[in-house]
């Protein structure tokens, strides 16, 4: 049988996770070719400061379907970046070129040659630029997509938050009906569709407790009957629930998917069960893209002890598609 390629673009080039790439490639042997989208000169340099013995293969894109690929190399689509140290400070100097490497792998997707997508990370404050929220809203601006979602997912539970990266005085302005209503639209055909199952859902209330001193309850107002009108449609879901009580073990055994109204009030109880063990997931795009749930993690270049965990949880994920 043979399997897609999974196109991976590494990202930040000062960031850990070419390191984990690296024992991600050691930890099995993935059915679906690998290909790797970074420059030819920062991979060698990481490889040899981590004493990676590795063949390359280098790809010509022009050439790309001719190739009979296989993970015994590293198949590498070189871009170039020239900075001669191994790891320096997070700059927007790296900024046009891992915006090349993007353009490479949306060619390739656009153009049919794979429908599987990693990207490792990037700096938000200096790449994104405040242009967009995340890496999510950035991919669905450039694949024209007005309806996505942020899930992370572990298969025992995974989570949503309605707002992403959004500063907390502007979340209570942001939790509209249609946002909610779309996230739980598209979580419902993933799982459906990936999984042959209506996934249990929980949706988080805003407010401590699902209650408020105000005079406008965000919870009354706008979850709740948003929360009914999917029970009306058969949709397997509760809420609007207590956030504070909600990933109790009793009680997060009986979802697939809880559903927060902003990032930390869920991401934070995910990574705390969970850590590593979790990929982000992009709903809502015509292709699965994923990324390793973690950042560039300065603070550990060069070190050799960043767990691959989430890396390997993502290409397993897309290994059997």
């Amino acid at each position: 049988m043979n399997y897609k390629p999974i196109i991976i673009v590494a990202g930040e080039p000062n960031s850990i996770f070419l390191e984990i790439f690296f024992k991600a490639l050691k930890y099995k042997k993935y059915k679906s070719p690998i290909i790797l989208i970074c420059s030819l000169k920062i991979l060698n340099l990481q490889m040899k400061n981590f004493k990676i013995n590795r063949k390359i293969n280098i790809l010509e894109i022009s050439r790309l379907k001719s190739y009979d690929l296989n993970n015994r190399a590293i198949n590498l689509i070189d871009v170039n970046f020239n900075q001669k140290k191994v790891f320096k400070k997070i700059t927007n100097l790296s900024n046009q070129y891992i915006q090349n490497c993007f353009k490479v792998a949306f060619y390739l997707i656009k153009n049919k040659y794979s429908n599987k997508f990693i990207n490792g990370p990037i700096s938000k404050k200096t790449f994104l630029d405040k242009k967009f929220l995340g890496i999510t809203e950035f991919i669905a601006k450039e694949f024209s997509i007005k309806k996505s979602a942020m899930l992370i997912y572990n298969k025992e539970l995974s989570v949503c938050p309605i707002t992403t990266h959004l500063p907390l005085k502007f979340v209570s302005q942001n939790i509209k009906k249609t946002k909610i209503y779309e996230k739980i639209n598209l979580i419902n055909q993933f799982y459906k569709k990936k999984f042959k199952i209506n996934p249990r859902i929980g949706v988080l209330g805003l407010n401590p407790h699902c209650e408020t001193v105000d005079k406008f309850n965000e919870d009354e107002k706008i979850i709740k009957p948003i929360i009914k009108y999917f029970k009306k449609s058969k949709y397997n879901i509760s809420g609007p629930l207590s956030a504070d009580t909600a990933f109790l073990k009793k009680n997060r055994k009986n979802f697939d998917v809880l559903i927060g109204m902003y990032h930390d009030q869920v991401l934070t109880p995910i990574k705390t069960i969970f850590e590593y063990d979790a990929i982000n997931i992009t709903l809502g795009l015509p292709f699965i893209r994923i990324s390793p749930d973690h950042g560039p993690n300065e603070a550990m270049l060069g070190k050799n002890k960043s767990n691959p965990l989430s890396l390997i949880k993502a290409i397993t994920f897309l290994d059997k598609t």
